[in-house]
């Protein structure tokens, strides 16, 4: 009985394929040519491995090379971008499709929707707040996908090391602290991400958060009937 159980866990684990991954990063490429050099690394993978790309939808930056990568290596690359910020993430040609959205909330919302999975490149406060949430969403269990964080030349320790305070100090469960996936290699993330299973406690069911109707909600701009 117990053989076949852990089979059956250890083809659950090879079955996972992700054909669409949500990837926040920056809209500049950094100082640091390794950041850039990791955005076509993992542009590439995905090319190789035939996974779309859904992402902020700018045009320049790390968002700019990474979905140039994706789509010219013949894979759908899904933009989703608040209308406010067109002006300031694009530059020339839209590449792939675009989705233009009311607000930042929308954004995201429409982001985790359509994708399998979550990986985040070095960026700035809105990489940042994105990733947040998205681990936010997964601790809350409002989804339970895998979140990967791709720990560049070390840009994040500072941030793992925040983590970890939250958990010595009692305000993140030691348990939700393995809801994100690191790595230093884009090849070694998503391995890694492939075979992840939900570790932590969910604070409610996904069913009850009701997620069709949010984003159905926020796709019109009406609020939520309490």
């Amino acid at each position: 009985m117990e053989g076949r159980e852990v089979t059956s866990t250890t083809n659950e684990k090879k079955e996972r394929r992700f054909r669409r991954i949500c990837v926040f990063c920056g809209s500049c490429t950094g100082y640091n040519s390794a950041f850039s050099d990791a955005a076509l690394e993992l542009g590439k993978l995905m090319v190789e491995r035939k996974i779309n790309l859904v992402y902020g939808g700018g045009s320049i930056g790390l968002m700019g090379l990474i979905s140039q990568t994706v789509f010219n290596g013949g894979c759908h690359v899904l933009g989703v971008i608040p209308k406010a910020l067109m002006s300031h993430e694009i530059a020339g040609e839209t590449i792939g499709e675009l989705k233009i959205v009311a607000d930042m909330h929308q954004r995201k919302s429409e982001m985790e929707k359509h994708a399998d999975a979550f990986i985040a490149l070095p960026g700035g406060y809105g990489t940042m707040e994105e990733l947040l949430e998205i681990i936010t969403w997964s601790q809350l269990g409002i989804h339970d996908k895998p979140v990967g964080l791709l720990n560049v030349n070390g840009y994040y320790n500072n941030l793992l090391a925040l983590f970890d305070k939250g958990v010595d100090e009692g305000f993140i469960d030691h348990s939700a602290r393995h809801i994100v996936v690191i790595a230093n290699t884009a090849e070694e993330l998503i391995k890694k991400m492939e075979e992840y299973e939900t570790v932590h406690d969910k604070v409610a069911p996904r069913q009850s958060w009701e997620v069709d109707q949010l984003l159905e909600s926020t796709q019109s701009g009406e609020a939520l009937r309490s």
